[in-house]
């Protein structure tokens, strides 16, 4: 192998990488269920029990448990492409981790809902001060318990209580306490947790993409729309049905039928796709876990493979 780095334009660490995904079919492939745990930083409790990033891929919310965050945080799947995210000294208690109705309560602390990929049959709702918020789109969603309210980054949602409900759409929130009133927001103002879902959302699509390529090149486990366990990176990968779908942040989920094989994504390097979209344009230049320069939206397919920047080039392209 050595030698092969030393005839090879490519980096030794990218041929060790290459040679370990062809290994990747006999580790990866499990699934997740809503309530899995998929990442934690800090303090972080299940049920009182502590929590460390060895329990990743088998500690689960289940229905009545409680996760906590002191001064840490924490990340739990729900349906596919629908992430729960806890900041600071906060608490999550799962009501019901159905595939087809899912209910999560904020008991205290923030919350912010990431929604990449929404069903029809999906009924994805969150409780917090007595109200519910059923998400009706893709989007970003913020909650808050200490300060009772819902905001709508991206994406509606119908929010319920004291039998009055009102539509959220994008920019919009309400108020948990008194009476339900829709009023616009900043949504430029980014606090801390907002600012560690967008990082959690581009590893979260960079591990989504490796094990897309795993799939088409070596064959690994998929059947369909889900979360995979990827083994290189410690975590559930999101891989949606078909084509690519992109998260609220503007990171891309790509599907197996979106990578060309044998050519594809090569960590740090981006990949070539196949130029069939679902959701919104942009697509974001992956760059070894560091955050895209930029980000463009292309009329006929892309290209991806430039060192550095990884960057993406197409027809009708425009930054």
């Amino acid at each position: 192998m050595l030698e092969l780095a030393r005839n090879s334009k490519w980096p030794l660490r990218e041929i060790l990488i290459g040679a370990l995904l062809a290994c990747a079919p006999l580790m990866a492939g499990q699934m997740a269920v809503p309530g899995s745990v998929n990442y934690v930083e800090g303090q972080v409790t299940l049920n009182g029990s502590a929590l460390t990033s060895g329990a990743i891929g088998s500690a689960q919310v289940e229905a009545g448990r409680v996760l906590e965050t002191g001064l840490g945080k924490a990340e739990v799947l729900l349906t596919p492409g629908v992430f729960f995210r806890l900041g600071d000294n906060s608490a999550l208690r799962m009501v019901s981790p159905g595939l087809s109705n899912t209910q999560v309560e904020l008991l205290r602390g923030q919350g912010m809902l990431e929604v990449a990929e929404l069903f029809k049959d999906n009924h994805l709702t969150v409780l917090d001060h007595g109200a519910s918020t059923l998400i009706d789109k893709r989007g970003l969603y913020a909650f808050n318990a200490d300060n009772p309210k819902v905001s709508v980054f991206d994406g509606e949602a119908s929010v319920s209580a004291q039998d009055r409900q009102i539509k959220l759409k994008k920019g919009k929130e309400t108020s948990l306490v008194g009476t339900l009133h829709a009023q616009g927001f900043d949504r430029d103002h980014q606090d801390e947790l907002y600012s560690w879902s967008r990082l959690r959302s581009e590893y979260e699509a960079q591990a989504g993409a490796q094990y897309a390529q795993t799939v088409v090149v070596n064959g690994g486990p998929w059947w369909g729309a889900g979360w995979y366990w990827d083994p290189w990176w410690s975590s559930y990968a999101f891989v949606p049905g078909d084509g690519i779908l992109y998260s609220p942040f503007g990171w891309g989920f790509y599907s197996p039928f979106a990578v060309y094989p044998g050519i594809g994504f090569v960590y740090g390097r981006g990949f070539v796709g196949r130029g069939f979209v679902h959701g919104r344009p942009p697509v974001a230049a992956f760059r070894g876990g560091q955050a895209p320069a930029a980000r463009s939206s292309f009329g006929g397919g892309f290209h991806g493979g430039g060192t550095g920047a990884g960057g993406f080039h197409g027809g009708g392209g425009r930054r």
